[in-house]
């Protein structure tokens, strides 16, 4: 491993040495200088150096998949032959630098998985040769540059699970999903012939389809699902022959469904679920196949297939005119039959949505469970594949078939006994079919339905987050089944900027701001890769314009982390979060008596200038902390903002989105 200078060692390389290193291998039969430098996955940490700019005979450059931190070097601009560089899945902070444009031969660019903030620099749109943009899963904002329209041959552009909110002319792949976009889609789309692949889901695109999308003829894959789009769906999208896949669901889209679709030869899915939809569906064509279309969460539609369990479409027809007696005895019997008719469907749709309740997936397929499969799939809700219990159930393990593939999910399962349980689970349902960001633990369907008794059954499935809970990683226990495991200083900085983003996102960016209520480390789940995700919105609530809560269940939170319903009332909970992260100590601590708290224990120690940071530190960063510059400075900056966060006063408690910003500076 190299730690401290990584890649310095290549400054002492000769241009003219007639060898290469590629995956590591040595290769003295080359005549041609060093073109290739592979060193992915090889467990290399550090910074790299500034002395990679004296490669200039590089054409290939693979740091991806180790853990290289702090600032991407600006001399990597000299690279004026690299032509691939990909620095993915690492811990590099700071700002893209704008002088990579000087790699003028760039045809491969992969930043993704990273702590990257700031914005693009527009001065990439001067790299003439990229096909390949990826910058997946960092911290930036802003726009994409509208300089981007320059680049001829881009082929794949990717900013997903970032904070991007503008769009401009791109790619044959344009992948702009999970981010913040809002406005419309605008009408220049029609400028890419050969776009091939759009996916702007789960965004805040609100305004119509734009009619001009359908001059993309080479439109394959149309996702647009997750956002606020309205009006109809424009007749010029019958132009899209090869159209595969098209999903709007979950948007405010209303009209007729188009008939257009049935002559859709290569069509795989129509997800139009959760929409204003009227109408008769169409049932000619592809659409004879019940797989293809989905239509749920549409309250007006009718006809189509007899698998979809739609009513029947009536049309009016013109009547001879009747007499008063004739019309006030035929409006009475046709009033008594409809209300017969009316009580008979709701019985039999009841019935039907007692055992199975059916949501669509973020990649736009049908996903059904039911109790019997649920049952089944945690061994009868079993001990064994018991994670947790909280207020108001008990959450599961369990491996179900989800499209034909053995998927490892977390089951909510709600005791519905419990006072406030059944508002628990419709709260979270509410809050969570609306909301989308890397942070927050993501929702895969629901089920309410019947146990075997006969009871009610109503549960969560969420993507199952493999690292437990940021409790279990502050407060392991040291047993063989549940081996010790710490979290470095770093590691703690990374969560706490994944928790503010989550906060941010849900206070600042969400059409109707949300308080979580209930934040804490049992609520916070880390991933394979430790990054943080924000679950449990049970309690959550919709704030009104006047700063009111929309609901209420009771009183809100947990002790030691409850506040008042607001959005400050959630940076109290974020900044005791903070403190308790750092200092290794729950709030709830047997040593804070006679008015003592967690709060006030390290304002203490900030407060007096004889005292040192070590008496409120974790005492497990103490032999990191000792080994790494600066280390001291930043936490204290730290313990500041917990402190600042958990102030008694409201008024005192600084934004999320200042708090993301004072974050983000220490990782540079």
């Amino acid at each position: 491993m190299i730690s401290d200078d990584p890649l310095g060692f290549l400054s002492s390389w000769n241009d003219s040495a007639h060898f290469c290193l590629w995956g590591g291998v040595s290769c003295s039969e080359r005549r041609d200088r060093v073109a290739v430098l592979d060193l992915n996955s090889r467990g290399l940490s550090g910074s790299i150096s500034p002395h990679i700019g004296n490669l200039t005979f590089l054409k290939q450059l693979h740091l991806y998949n180790n853990t290289f931190r702090n600032s991407i070097p600006p001399e990597i601009g000299r690279l004026r032959r690299l032509q691939v560089l990909r620095l993915s899945n690492n811990s590099l902070s700071g700002e893209i630098p704008s002088s990579i444009s000087g790699c003028s031969a760039l045809a491969d660019l992969d930043f993704g998985k990273n702590n990257l903030t700031g914005s693009i620099p527009p001065e990439l749109g001067l790299l003439n040769e990229l096909q390949f943009f990826n910058v997946d899963r960092n911290f930036l904002t802003g726009n994409i540059p509208s300089s981007f329209g320059n680049l001829t041959l881009i082929q794949e552009i990717r900013v997903s699970d970032n904070q991007i909110m503008g769009l401009s002319s791109l790619s044959i792949v344009l992948n702009l999903s999970h981010n913040h976009f809002n406005g419309g889609i605008p009408v220049e789309v029609e400028n890419l012939k050969t776009l091939n692949s759009l996916d702007l889901s789960h965004n805040m695109l609100s305004n119509n389809i734009p009619s001009s999308l359908g001059k993309c003829g080479s439109l394959e894959f149309v996702r647009l699902q997750g956002n606020l789009l309205q009006g109809q769906i424009p007749s010029t999208l019958d132009l899209l022959k090869g159209i595969q896949l098209f999903d709007v669901s979950s948007n405010n889209l209303s009209g007729q469904i188009p008939r257009f679709f049935e002559n859709m030869n290569f069509l795989q899915l129509l997800n139009l679920s959760y929409n204003k939809f009227e109408g008769e569906v169409p049932a000619s064509g592809v659409l004879k196949n019940v797989s293809i279309i989905s239509v749920i969460g549409n309250d007006k539609v009718c006809g189509g297939l007899a698998e979809l369990n739609l009513p029947r479409c009536s049309f009016r027809q013109p009547k001879k005119k009747l007499s008063y007696k004739w019309k006030v005895v035929i409006s009475t019997s046709s009033s008594v039959a409809f209300l017969v008719i009316v009580a008979s469907c709701l019985s039999v749709l009841w019935m039907k949505r007692k055992g199975k309740r059916n949501i669509v997936s973020d990649d736009g397929s049908d996903i059904r469970v039911s109790y019997q499969s649920l049952h089944k799939a945690t061994d009868g809700f079993s001990e064994t594949n018991l994670l947790g219990a909280g207020s108001f159930g008990s959450v599961y393990k369990g491996v179900v078939d989800i499209n034909g593939k053995d998927t490892t999910i977390a089951i909510k399962v709600f005791n519905l006994q419990r006072r406030g349980a059944s508002k628990s689970f419709m709260a979270e349902c509410e809050v969570l079919k609306n909301i989308r960001h890397r942070n927050l633990v993501r929702i895969v369907t629901v089920c309410s339905g019947v146990d075997y008794q006969g009871n009610d059954f109503k549960a969560l499935i969420y993507e199952f987050v493999v690292n437990g809970s940021l409790e279990n990683w502050l407060y392991a226990t040291e047993s063989v089944d549940d081996p010790p495991r710490s979290l470095n200083f770093r590691q703690r900085l990374n969560i706490v900027i994944h928790v503010a983003s989550a906060l941010d996102y849900i206070h600042n960016l969400c059409e109707t701001p949300i308080v979580h209520c209930d934040l804490k480390p049992s609520n916070v789940l880390l991933d394979e890769d430790m990054v943080a995700h924000v679950g449990d919105f049970g309690l959550a609530t919709f704030l009104q314009p006047s700063g009111t809560s929309s609901s209420s269940i009771g009183i809100k939170g947990t002790v030691g982390y409850a506040p008042p319903v607001s959005t400050q009332g959630d940076m109290y909970s974020y900044g005791i979060l903070v403190l308790e992260m750092f200092t290794g100590r729950r709030p709830t601590d047997e040593s804070f008596i006679g008015g003592l708290n967690l709060q006030k224990f390290v304002n203490n120690v900030l407060s007096e200038q004889q005292s040192t940071i070590r008496e409120v530190l974790d005492p497990i960063l103490f032999t990191e902390l000792s080994l790494l510059r600066n280390s001291e400075e930043d936490v204290v900056s730290i313990f500041k903002i917990g402190v600042a966060c958990s102030s008694d006063s409201p008024q005192e408690r600084p934004s999320i989105s200042e708090v993301l910003t004072k974050l983000n500076k220490l990782l540079a």
